[in-house]
């Protein structure tokens, strides 16, 4: 089985590359085993001239890697230049803050020292997904390598060329070429690599079923894992919120990626004094927004990143739809086996309903009626998911205690919901565990070490004042 860089704009192939044997991970594997030590010992001053060389790096090739990222999965070329330089800002920012991040933690006890140590862990794999390319990786690599340890990189499989695109950028930074490689290799290999005892961690942004097979092999071979999964994010509108700037930043949390990311929004819960006139003005927003080619400049949104999931949200709303949700905006597939899904509302969502319970992972707005603010609340919580959220309110306490109530990893009043280096993302429930970015991220791969040190004692047995 190959592994094949797919355009899903045009329906033609790109390129096709040979899966590495096991034979050839494993060497890159003790290849990388053995640089884990040099790596981890080199200070960090030094790891933060190869991070920020990668940020220029990444600043100086944005427009081949944004080309690369609409070739192969469809992101608009505008949008892949504002990836790559979230991507270096997050490089950046762990080589100015990591050392202090991990730097001896002191704790008073009976001892005559005593403190926290944050030491690597060595060999941490990254299974990472396609909708984000390099900012997935870099998420994840940035803090990883600042704090010493080295990484190996297992990419989506329609995504080798940005895969490949991002390890030489580190390598050209003057990282060890051991100490961050990609893996061309099919996921059953995923599971040979956890188990062996060379691999110390594990993260993976995956769905929830990845996310379920890869922890349960972590599990039995006892390895650390971060999981960033899936979302079904609720974005709640009061009725004394900006309904103009709510309904504005709806359609753009929506749309986001053309509306494949796990913290776009997708459950839009709207008090009912404003939902009609909510949902009007998302339709207007929605409808303004220009397809087509993702190499145009003035495209704002692609086609998904494969057909066959378009086919499967198609699904997803046909079933919906069936069970009594009703059609605000006509839009999806033009025919079966295309990429390229327009935005949708869907209303009157009911459980039972595919788009009630499921992550819809394309552009299809759900909007849902609240009886008030704490109905909101209730109905942000009854899924399964909790990645992130958003409240809009006119009252910023409420919103706040609103944030307080909503079992999710991130909420934000009256704004867009979005990853940064200072914020943790993660999620709770089945979003996943652990946290990536902040301090809290670069502190999940490493052995946080307690060591008490007792009072100098001569050999007289005496202890020295």
């Amino acid at each position: 089985m190959s592994i094949e860089s797919f355009n899903p704009h045009t329906g033609r192939l790109l390129r096709r590359f040979t899966p590495f044997a096991w034979a050839k991970t494993q060497r890159i594997l003790g290849q990388a085993h053995r640089a884990a030590p040099a790596w981890a010992a080199t200070p960090f001053a030094q790891r933060a001239r190869v991070l920020r060389r990668a940020a220029e790096l990444l600043r100086e090739r944005q427009n081949v890697l944004a080309r690369l990222m609409a070739l192969e999965m469809g992101k608009p070329i505008t949008d892949g230049r504002a990836e790559a330089l979230k991507c270096a800002t997050c490089c950046d920012y762990y080589a100015e803050h990591a050392e202090a991040f991990l730097a001896d933690e002191l704790v008073k006890t009976d001892a005559g020292r005593s403190f926290i140590s944050y030491q690597p862990l060595g060999v941490v794999l990254a299974v990472m997904p396609w909708n984000f390319p390099f900012w997935q990786v870099v998420r994840f690599a940035a803090p990883a390598l600042m704090a010493g340890n080295v990484g190996l990189l297992k990419h989506a499989s329609n995504v080798p060329q940005c895969a490949l695109a991002l390890e030489k950028i580190f390598h050209d930074a003057g990282l060890p070429p051991a100490c961050f490689r990609t893996l061309l290799v099919d996921s059953d290999q995923v599971a040979q690599l956890l188990a062996d005892d060379r691999v110390r961690a594990v993260t993976l942004t995956g769905s929830e079923g990845a996310g379920m097979a890869v922890a349960a092999v972590a599990g039995q071979h006892i390895k650390k894992a971060v999981l960033e999964l899936g979302g079904s994010d609720p974005f709640i509108v009061l009725a004394d919120a900006d309904l103009a700037l709510a309904a504005k930043t709806a359609a753009q949390s929506r749309m986001i990626n053309s509306g494949q990311s796990c913290i776009a929004a997708k459950r839009f819960i709207v008090e009912k004094s404003v939902c009609r006139e909510f949902i009007n003005q998302l339709k207007t927003h929605l409808l303004a927004l220009r397809p087509g080619d993702p190499l145009d400049e003035a495209t704002q949104y692609g086609p998904l990143a494969r057909p066959d999931l378009a086919d499967e949200l198609t699904k997803q709303v046909g079933d919906s739809v069936t069970k009594g949700a009703k059609i605000e905006l006509h839009g999806g597939q033009a025919k079966p086996g295309t990429a390229l899904f327009r935005p949708m509302i869907l209303s009157n969502i009911k459980p039972g309903q595919r788009a009630y319970a499921e992550e819809l992972f394309g552009p299809v707005a759900l909007v849902l009626e609240a009886k008030n603010a704490d109905d909101a609340v209730r109905l942000a919580n009854d899924s399964r998911f909790g990645l992130g959220a958003a409240v809009w309110t006119g009252d910023a306490k409420k919103g706040e205690a609103m944030a307080r109530q909503i079992e999710s990893g991130a909420v934000f009043v009256n704004g867009l919901v979005k990853s940064m280096p200072e914020l943790p993302f993660g999620g709770v429930k089945k979003s996943g565990y652990g946290r990536e970015l902040s301090y809290l991220g670069i502190r999940e791969f490493v052995n946080q070490k307690s060591i008490w040190v007792g009072k100098e004692v001569k050999a007289t047995g005496k202890q020295v004042e």
